[in-house]
């Protein structure tokens, strides 16, 4: 009698489990928009802006000789290193640059602040690493900081890109 019991219990419990529904099939991954890795112009950016750590900061210069502001920094690196024609201020630079989100900043984009109360008031390089290049008045020369670092995560506005 025991063993008809055990049967018709484990009957049921098979049953039961039939008459749950399948798992539902797993869904496909969200396939992320990833840009291309950085160009070779685009790291030749890089390793310029780099080469500037120190150079002295001079309002509306020009050139690493003069002293370099942000925009004019910009636009010597771009030129010499790329060969791409940006000039005007910060504000100009990002007008005509393409539209990117942060998370899909790669090396050698531009990244772009609020930091004289004025939309798109300052531009640095993005370096990688959460980190750019930018010729800030402050400290009077070209330096490195992180996008994260208080001051300019709460200026933060848009980034640019002049690469494909």
């Amino acid at each position: 009698m025991r063993a008809h019991l055990f049967i018709a219990g484990l009957i049921s419990l098979l049953l039961a489990a039939c008459g749950t529904a399948p798992p539902a099939p797993p869904r496909p991954a969200a396939k992320l928009v990833e840009r291309p890795a950085s160009s070779a112009q685009a790291q030749d950016v890089v390793i310029y802006a780099l080469s500037l750590i120190d150079t002295d900061y001079r309002f509306g210069g020009k050139n690493p000789a003069a002293g370099l502001d942000c925009s004019g920094m910009v636009s010597y690196i771009y030129g010499r290193a790329a060969g791409i024609h940006v000039t005007g201020s910060a504000a100009d630079i990002a007008r005509r640059g393409r539209p990117i989100e942060r998370d899909g900043l790669r090396p050698g984009d531009l990244v772009f602040f609020n930091t004289r109360n004025a939309p798109l008031s300052h531009v640095g390089i993005y370096i990688g690493d959460d980190r750019f290049v930018h010729a800030p008045s402050s400290n009077g020369r070209v330096r490195i900081d992180h996008l994260g670092a208080r001051y300019y995560a709460q200026r933060f506005e848009t980034a640019r890109s002049y690469f494909d």
